[in-house]
Formats: structure tokens, sequence, C-alpha cells
């Protein structure tokens, strides 16, 4: 479904409320579950919490990413890293708040299909018949999760367009089963003041470790950013009101059931289950349960869906900023942002399964949830204050914003520090391991840079036309291609040279030098072109977004075509026999592979990093086959990486 991203439209408010608001969508399963379990029903704790609600999903949801953040926009695209392409010219540091949000918001991908998928399947417990099913919910999770992600390779461009209307009937389920018990304790409105969330926060029992818990309403608004470039900011806008009324009139119904039939009961895991208390299940009639229990598995399928879309989308754009080892990437389908990664797809199908066999429960799982989110958004935070800076915004707003903004933030960090020792610390670790990758591909790339050795390449010019020429020589190609990274086009690197002068005399007819430039914008794809020596020496630079793919084997033959076009270039086989028939001559791109010399004095964590780097290295996709390379024109090329050389070597000569 084709939808306008620059002004609201039908087609893309159906497309917002399928994509986007899945993960703060199914947030009504658990909330008020995770904020009364083992405690007593109150009203101070109902009122309390559910003011705090309302007023985080106002102050995070509505005022900080719906009108504020998604006016950081990179060419219509969000998310994390697009928000970093915006301000990392302005500090080199900003590069570390961009891996740290992107590595917690990978890790609360690996969570969000556990427990929604948990908590919408144990509805299944409210009814009588299923009373003993409390230890087949596991195997039924895990059913669907593999179902899931082994779909995943086929991407959702048939059933994707399901998801609009299936949210449609999600939300519009949520705010009718709120209405119908909105009378059951009129006292519940007393919520909307912000008094009641201020009082809860500052006097309550416990308070820290139930904001930890009210925090899980607002988890899905940092997905919502990050998918703008799916549907527009002006339809993100448009629809959040009518999510954000059916979300409030769903906890409001959920406050005043608990508070007319269950004041006084303490949530206990043996009242749950002699009872049936569910704060969510419990708004429904009996005869409604299964089909509640339906639409909320799918819902939850759907903010799962969103969840994995967006990790993927996540890895792709890291990898084009050189923040992440290069992976495979299929293009299940035509439509813009269909993307699969398998290594990661089985990655976070590993992680959930663990996830769900570790924890059993979703109450469990409630407690791992929202720390890692909570580093996003802090990291956020602090890369929209330098967007902000560069937008020349008055510096008083732009210090009310990050002030109020992280003291929020930090009380909801350590609500949510509360839960470290009863869960909180797989999503710390998942993160952890993510943010290493990060920084080990980041660091290492800074440590090769004071290897890399650019020499002028008008110096080496006769010398290479010389060779070309030089008939002693055997022809190694007619056209010889090199990647180079040289920014500046009067510079190659002197690994090139030496490849073609040194180590084994390359003589072609015509040699190439291609480089690929990486945008902070994300859709760019063009290229020019630099005649170096005419018809002899020729320089291509291709000037790509950070989420397109470098297929440079399909891109450089483009490039030729529109030369030969304008006559710009021959690329005819200089060999008599196969000139006079216009035969096309043979190209032979050379790639440089390096790898970490023997010969290094490296600090001890440079050494490390470096170890790890080249480890990455090994296990992820090769040179040629991510910059989209025929790998049977490829030839390999290793050569030693020393960026410490040793330079104490003690060598005493002796007489013999």
């Amino acid at each position: 479904m084709k939808v306008s991203t620059k002004r609201a439209t039908l087609a893309g408010l159906l497309v917002a409320l399928g994509i986007i608001y899945g993960d703060i969508g199914t947030s009504p399963l658990y909330v008020f579950n995770a904020i009364i379990y083992g405690r007593t029903i109150s009203e101070p704790l109902i009122i309390g919490s559910l003011s705090c609600i309302i007023w985080t999903i106002t102050l995070q949801t509505t005022i900080k990413y719906v009108l504020l953040v998604l006016r950081a926009d990179n060419r219509g695209e969000g998310g994390t890293f697009a928000l970093y392409a915006l301000v990392r010219r302005r500090r080199k540091w900003l590069v570390i708040p961009a891996m740290i949000g992107g590595a917690a918001l990978l890790a609360d991908g690996m969570i969000t299909p556990p427990i929604s998928i948990t908590s919408a399947v144990e509805g299944l417990k409210e009814l009588p018949a299923f009373y003993n099913i409390e230890e087949n919910v596991v195997y039924i999770v895990l059913v669907i999760l593999t179902l899931f992600f082994f779909l995943q390779q086929f991407g959702t461009a048939s059933i994707g367009k399901l998801f609009g209307p299936v949210m449609m009937i999600w939300f519009t389920m949520l705010a009718v089963l709120g209405v119908v018990h909105l009378t059951d304790d009129l006292t519940i409105f007393r919520a909307f003041s912000p008094h009641y969330a201020v009082n809860f926060v500052s006097t309550y029992p416990d308070a820290l470790w139930i904001i930890g818990a009210v925090f899980l309403c607002t988890t899905g608004a940092e997905a919502l950013y990050s998918d703008l470039g799916h549907c527009g900011r002006a339809n993100i806008r448009t629809s959040w009101g009518f999510v954000k009324i059916c979300l409030l009139l769903n906890y409001l119904g959920q406050a005043a059931s608990l508070l007319h039939y269950h004041k006084g009961v303490t949530i206990t895991d043996e009242i749950r289950n002699e009872i049936g208390i569910n704060a969510f299940y419990d708004l429904m009639p009996q005869w409604f349960i299964i089909i509640g229990v339906v639409i909320a598995t799918s819902a939850a399928i759907i903010a799962s869906q969103a969840m994995i879309s967006g990790s993927f989308t996540l890895i792709s754009e890291a990898m084009r900023l050189n923040l992440w080892p290069k992976f495979k990437i299929r293009y299940p389908s035509e439509e813009k942002g269909q993307l699969f990664i398998p290594s990661l797809n089985l990655f976070m199908y590993i992680g959930c399964v663990v996830i769900v066999l570790y924890f059993q429960t979703s109450s469990r799982m409630e407690a791992a949830y929202g720390l890692a989110i909570i580093v996003t958004m802090l990291m956020t935070t602090m890369l929209f204050s330098n967007f902000l800076v560069l937008q020349r915004v008055k510096p008083v707003y732009i210090y009310t914003f990050l002030i109020s903004y992280t003291i929020i933030e930090l009380v909801f960090l350590v609500g949510l520090l509360q839960k470290f020792t009863h869960g909180g610390y797989i999503t710390v670790l998942l993160g952890g391991v993510m943010f290493v990758v990060m920084y080990a591909w980041h660091k290492a790339r800074k440590i090769k840079n004071r290897y890399v050795e650019f020499v002028r390449l008008e110096h080496y010019i006769p010398k290479i036309q010389e060779l070309s020429n030089d008939r002693s020589v055997p022809k190694y190609a007619t056209h010889l291609v090199y990647l180079t990274s040289a920014d500046n086009p009067k510079e190659i690197e002197h690994k090139i040279i030496y490849s073609i002068l040194n180590k084994k005399p390359k003589r072609a007819d015509i040699y190439w030098f291609v480089h690929v430039d990486t945008l902070d914008d994300p859709y760019t794809a063009e290229y020019k072109v630099d005649h170096i020596i005419p018809n002899d020496i020729i320089r291509v630079e291709f000037r790509l977004g950070f989420r397109i793919e470098p297929r440079i084997n399909l891109m450089f033959r483009k490039v030729v075509e529109d030369l030969v076009a304008n006559r710009e270039v021959n690329i005819t086989s200089r060999y008599e026999s196969l000139e006079r028939s216009n035969i096309v001559g043979d190209f032979s791109f050379i790639v440089m592979e390096k790898y970490l010399s023997q010969d290094n004095d490296l600090p001890i964590i440079e050494r490390m990093v470096m170890k790890l780097y080249f480890w990455l290295k090994d296990v992820s996709l090769s040179e040629e086959r991510g910059f989209g390379l025929d790998v049977s024109t490829v030839t390999v090329e290793k050569f030693p990486l020393i960026v410490a050389p040793v330079t104490n070597l003690k060598l005493k000569r002796i007489e013999s």
C-alpha cells in the first residue's frame, strides 16, 4: 500500500495504526498487572499509578516524541542512527550515545515479542476450561515465536496489508472495554490531576519500583520515532490522537474495575491462579475471552513484527555508518524498507526462546522489560538537544528540554534499576554485548586509520602509464578496478600503488578507482566520474545514503554503460584479435584484505579491540560480498596491518 508521508491520508493513517503503534498499543496487556503484582489493591495505589500512566504517556510520548522529536527527520527518516547522522558532524563523541541507544533498542526488540505474546496467551487462564493451561502457555508461545521468525524471510508485503485493520479492531476493542467499566468507580477521573502522580512518587512506599512498571506504558515511543519513514510525521501525529484516547480509556477502565471488584485484595501468584485476576482480561465478559485472546495475540504478533523489522533497519543503518560488521541482507519484496537479515533473525529468535524459557510467565518478564528502552530514550534526549543547537533554537528552550527530560528519564531509570537483579540484568547484558560489538568495530577503524597512508596520485601516474604500455609484462586484465577509501580524488592509498607496481606488477589497459561515500541523508544514490587520464585512469565516486544498499557490481556496470553511451570511454578489448570483433574487455576487481600482523606493539586494550574486530570480520560478510561484487571477477589480496610497529627490538650479534 503506497501512502503519502507528506500529509495525513486515510491510507497513511491505517498503515500508521498497523506498524507504528504495535509496541505501545499492547502495553495495556501487562502494565497494570505489573503494578499490582505483590501488592494490596488500594485507592492510593490505583489512582496514583493511573495518574503516573496518564502523565507519562502525555509527557514522554505526546510532547517529547510526537510533538518534538518527530521534527528531527532525516529526509523523512527517523530513529537513533538517522538522528545521529544529522548531528555527527557537530561532535565526534556523539557516536557513543548513538551506539548505546542503538544497542539498547536492539535489546528491547528481543524482549518485546516474548512479553507481548505471553501476556496475550495468558488470557486463556481466565476461562474455567483452561485453568490448568499454565504449564502449556510456554509451549504455545514458543510455537508462535517459531512460526513468526520462520516467516520473516518471506517479508510482510502480503500480510502487512492486514496490520492496519487488525490494529484498528484492537484499539477499538481497548476503548470499548474501557468505556464499559468507567462507571465501576468514578473516582478514577481524579487521576487526570498531576497532583496525584507527584504525590504518589514522593510519598507512596515502594513508589520507585512501581514507577518502573508505569514506564512500560510508553516503551513504544522510541519505535514510533524509528518508523517515521514508513508513514510520515502528519500520519503519525493525526493517528496518535485516536490511539492515545483508546489507551487512556482502557487504563481508566482497568483502574475502575480493580477498585470495584478487587479492592483490598493482595495479588500473589496463589491468588492469581485461584481467582484468575488479570487487570486486562477482567474487563471482558466470559463469552468474549476466546475472541479477545485471538485479537490480543494478533496485536502482539504485529507489535513484535514492528520491533523485528525495526531491528533489521537499525542494523542495516549501522552497517552503512560503519558501526556494525557487514551481514548478508536480503530483500524479500520491492516494498520500501522491507529487508531481512538472516543471521540477526536467528540471533533474535534464540534470544526470544531463551527469555521465554528463563522467565516462563509475563509477570517475571516485566521485571526485565523497560531498562533497555529508558537508556535509549536518554540517548535520544542527548542527541535531539544537539539537533536543536544545529537548528539555532534559543538556548533557553534547549536547556529546558534537556534538563526536564533528563530529570524525568533519570527518575524512570532509577525505578527500573530496582528491577536489575529481578531480570533487568538480561537486557543490560544483551545491550552490553551489542554495544561492545559496535564500539570494537568503530574503535578498530579509528586505530586502522593511523596506518592508512595516502599518497598523491599524480606522482605515480607516469609509472602507471608506463606499466600499462609495457608489453614485456603479461597483461593482468583489460580493466583493473580497485576500491579506494580516499575521500580526496587526488589521493590514493599507498597499498594500492604497491599492489599495482611492486607486489606483482599488474598491467591493465584502463585502471579504475572506485570510492563509496556514505552520506548523512538516507536515500541519495548518485555518482560522479573523474577522468584522471582519459581512457586510461578513471575514478568513480558513488554517493549513497545510509539506507541504500551498496550494490557496487550493478552500479559500476550502469556507470560504465553511461560512459560508453556518452563516448567517454572505450571498453573494447585491446587484444588485437578481440578488438576487431568489438568484444568487451574483461573486468577484474582487486579487494585489499587486511590481517593483523604479529609485528605490532599495541597497548593491551587496543590489542583486544583489534583482535575482536578481526574475529568479527571473519564471522561477518566478506568485503567483496558486502559491496555486492561478483566473486567470480574478484581477487582478494591480503596485506599486513601494522598500526604500532615494534621499535625497541633488541637483537645482539655474536661471533660464530
